[in-house]
């Protein structure tokens, strides 16, 4: 490899991924926990899927939304729990340069395709709530595909420029990363190069792609909670309220995490950082099948045909 500017520093062909805690005993715990939280991810986010496609009471416009979450939640937990998994079995902690930059762009894509999922699904609940007369016409299912569809354009493009932005820069002799995959705050402060581009993009553009679906979540739940506290009987309101309670928690789990960990410069990334990653990128994609269905009695039947059927 060349040297730099004679410092005797040379440029880096993978990084080194040392987990979570870094000592082998506790190592050996996480492999566990996250090979078993894995599995519970992917079976569960599947019969959320199979269970909407095969029972025709759930083909509305909320199960369609929510069968694209579970999609997007596979593919997220994919992005960066199987790597960890073979490293920890193999005995190694590498990570090439190329898979690290790939992994940074399906990280950025899938994280941002579920905050705006997220937010879809609030503005179905404030149609469903707030015009309910209408929620058929507005919630067409040509609308519905063409939300997702743009949501997919703008996370792909999102992740393409932070991805440009981040292999443009200069990594020496530091490849050491305290984290279990490559984060893109942990890779920007092993960079030598000047990161203060990156750092803009992220709180300009990234903070953009960040609050517009946060912002569309938080105005449709005040209309929501404006007509419901119109609501005249408690019993109505508790029904408006149910339908909302699964998604309010799963968004409360989501954007509780990502706010302490991505508002803020590379350079203030910290262990503590590290831990509520795992919130987000491990966490949220396995209880989402649970919040979702076991408040709710369509998906508990649906999931019930399916089991006894198999």
């Amino acid at each position: 490899m060349p040297d730099m500017d004679g410092d005797n520093e040379t440029m880096v062909a993978e990084f080194l991924l040392l987990g979570l805690s870094g000592k082998s005993e506790q190592e050996e715990v996480v492999f566990g926990l996250f090979l078993g939280m894995y599995l519970v991810t992917i079976s569960g986010n599947i019969l959320i899927i199979l269970a909407i496609s095969c029972d025709p009471r759930l083909h509305t416009p909320m199960y369609f939304f929510l069968a694209n979450l579970s999609s997007v939640d596979i593919c997220f937990s994919s992005v960066t729990i199987p790597k960890a998994l073979v490293n920890h079995a193999l005995g190694s902690k590498t990570i090439s340069y190329t898979e690290c930059m790939i992994q940074i762009y399906f990280f950025i894509t899938f994280i941002n395709m579920d905050g705006f999922l997220l937010s879809v699904m609030a503005y179905d609940r404030y149609v469903a709530i707030c015009h309910p007369l209408h929620y058929t016409m507005m919630m067409r299912p040509r609308l519905c595909v063409l939300l997702v569809a743009i949501s997919w354009v703008i996370t792909n493009l999102h992740a393409l420029l932070h991805t440009l932005l981040m292999v443009r820069l200069t990594f020496c002799s530091h490849n050491a990363v305290r984290h279990f995959f490559c984060d893109p705050y942990p890779i920007l402060k092993l960079s030598c190069s000047d990161t203060f581009i990156n750092d803009l993009m992220v709180f300009t553009v990234g903070g953009v792609i960040f609050l517009t679906p946060f912002s569309c979540i938080v105005v449709s739940y005040v209309y929501i909670f404006s007509k419901v506290l119109k609501i005249p009987s408690a019993r109505g309101i508790r029904k408006a309220l149910s339908t909302c309670g699964s998604h309010l928690t799963v968004v409360s789990l989501f954007y509780g995490a990502i706010l302490g960990v991505y508002m803020r410069p590379s350079s203030s990334y910290s262990v503590q950082d590290t831990v509520a990653t795992v919130i987000f990128t491990v966490v949220t994609p396995l209880v989402n099948p649970f919040i979702y269905s076991l408040r709710n009695q369509d998906m508990k039947g649906a999931l019930s045909k399916i089991i006894l059927r198999s």
